[in-house]
């Protein structure tokens, strides 16, 4: 941001001091009374130069005030330099949040990136608990979506395994009628009395054999289980729909059952994996502090590992990926230390790879579960926030306005539950909230989604639409006009950021202080009253607001009404 600025400081501390290689990092200050932009570079060069910070700060204020876009340059402090930057020369920056707002292609010839995340398990219904890998995994996506990165979006599927085979006995014991029009919940319930009886060996000897002959090929066994993952998939392709949840590929781990073998040779040749006991197969990772990985388990049969070293060398061969992300909770991590630590034993040519890892969620009353104990089902939790976003709305009676309470209640509900989580750092635990998270104060999706239609509303009124263009010819502006452009012009930083970082909740918290600031400029300025050279220019930060909220909720899968 304000390269040419940058260069500015950059020329002065050559020609000045003689510093050949040093990097001017602006930051933006916490109180506008500091200034639009702030550097600590004196500090970080006075060892270097054996001279006291605040020498070096002054010749940088004094010759940076020289410069046409500078207001005022001064030293602040040990040593930072503030500057304030001229109103016309703020206003030609918001070009480049305008620009941000775009999604732009501009890696084409890039490897991919490659974003694994949801990956439920067929034949269960998705818990609470599943939203944070999904919707975690599917901001982080669109963040490098937004940025022109070629995204590779997978869903990797338990679609495999010895359950399916209890399945199977179970359906031919118990089920009735067409395979095709049962629901999960009512595979579930099979699943759950074949456990019931789990005491009777010879139910356990059938199911053994099921799975045996589902890996074998047989016929009827495996129709039956690609319905089976048809029926889960549509269920949980209607929850994905209202998650604004998209992922491109679907690969079970199904898919990798014959691409194990040639990567446990693989293993064995390089003495990656030695024999353990009972005639399991295992890495020993003692040089690396963790602890050995079975990867064959003692009666011959592969593990969930073993697949995902396969997932591994699929996707490079593949995909050739510069990145491969993983958006698994953080009770995995010993499995994805030890799973990266043996591909790196294998001396393939690896990309980057990262568990992105996520706390556990509980809700602030404690109501994880049903009073069944069982676990507490997505689609039901969804349904309740829709219902009290519902009531919401009509409690607020006139003070909200909209055609379709239907939609917006919708629109509320899902955006409170999604925002709920990805306001928090995806690296704690995350605390879920009903009242804060349908607040229409505060951190929420509400606030939010009130704060762009009340953008919204002003632009109507003014009958302004699309973007309103950015004057060229402002020389003052307010406190609050200048706090407003302040927060706009972090945008772009913002969105790198959150990607870099692969954390949603700096975006959110950016999106919450953008409305605070929108907020308290609405609230002291006269927008559709103010003198005509005022005007334009309120209007048209009236819009770059709207469109700036609109494009950071979209990021985090939200959607914001025009009217509310």
């Amino acid at each position: 941001m304000f390269e040419p600025l940058q260069s500015k400081a950059q020329k002065i501390l050559r020609t000045e001091y003689g510093v050949k290689n040093v990097t001017v990092e602006w930051e933006r200050p916490a109180q506008a009374d500091f200034g639009d932009l702030a550097t600590p570079v004196a500090m970080q060069l006075a060892k270097e130069l054996k001279k006291n910070p605040k020498v070096i700060a002054e010749t940088l204020a004094e010759k940076l005030a020289k410069d046409s876009s500078v207001e005022k340059a001064e030293v602040a402090g040990p040593g930072y330099v503030n500057v304030w930057l001229k109103p016309q020369a703020l206003i030609d920056e918001l070009k480049k949040t305008r620009e941000a707002c775009t999604a732009r292609v501009t890696r084409k010839e890039e490897a991919p990136v490659i974003v694994e995340y949801s990956s439920p398990n067929i034949a269960k219904p998705l818990g609470i608990h599943h939203i944070l890998t999904t919707v975690i995994g599917q901001v982080i996506a669109n963040l490098y979506i937004h940025q022109g990165y070629n995204v590779k979006t997978v869903n990797h599927i338990g679609d495999w395994g010895t359950q399916f085979g209890k399945l199977y006995v179970a359906w031919k014991h118990w089920g009735k009628g067409d395979l095709g029009t049962k629901t999960v919940d009512e595979l579930l319930a099979l699943y759950v009395k074949f456990h019931d009886e789990e005491e009777n060996p010879v139910l356990e000897a059938e199911a053994r054999n099921a799975f045996r002959s589902l890996e074998e090929g047989d016929a009827d066994i495996r129709s039956f289980w690609k319905t089976v993952v048809n029926i889960s998939m549509n269920e949980i392709y209607v929850l994905y729909e209202r998650l604004h949840v998209h992922l491109a590929y679907e690969h079970g781990e199904s898919m990798y059952e014959n691409k194990m073998q040639p990567i446990v040779e693989e293993g064995k040749k390089k003495k990656v994996f030695t024999p353990g006991k009972d005639g399991a197969l295992i890495a020993d990772l003692e040089n690396e502090n963790l602890p050995p990985a079975i990867v064959i388990k003692g009666d011959g049969g592969t593990i969930y590992l073993t697949r995902d070293l396969a997932t591994v060398r699929y996707r490079i061969d593949e995909w050739h990926p510069q990145a491969s992300l993983y958006v698994v909770g953080q009770e995995q991590q010993l499995h994805f230390q030890q799973l990266f630590a043996i591909v790196k034993r294998l001396g393939w040519q690896l990309p980057h790879l990262e568990h992105v890892l996520f706390g556990r969620m509980r809700f602030a009353d404690g109501n994880m579960s049903t009073r069944k104990g069982k676990i507490l089902k997505l689609e039901h939790v969804l349904d309740e926030a829709v219902e009290r976003a519902r009531a919401v709305v009509k409690g607020h009676g006139e003070k909200i306005q909209t055609d379709d309470v239907e939609t917006l209640a919708e629109m509320m509900g899902i955006g409170a539950v999604v925002y709920g989580i990805l306001s928090q750092n995806r690296k704690m635990d995350i605390l879920f909230d009903w009242d804060k998270a349908l607040s229409f104060e505060g951190n929420s999706a509400p606030y939010l989604q009130y704060t762009h239609a009340r953008a919204k509303s002003v632009l109507r009124k003014a009958e302004v639409k699309g973007d309103s263009f950015l004057p060229n010819n402002i020389s003052s502006l307010s406190d609050v006009e200048r706090s407003l452009i302040g927060g706009l012009l972090q945008f772009p930083e913002v969105v790198s950021e959150a990607r870099e970082s692969h954390m949603p909740h700096v975006l959110a918290t950016y999106l919450y202080q953008l409305c605070q600031l929108f907020n308290s400029f609405y609230n002291n300025e006269p927008i559709i009253q103010a003198e005509e050279s005022q005007k334009t220019l309120r209007l048209a930060l009236t819009a770059l607001t709207a469109t700036v909220l609109k494009c950071g909720a979209e990021l985090l899968t939200l959607r914001v009404p025009d009217r509310m």
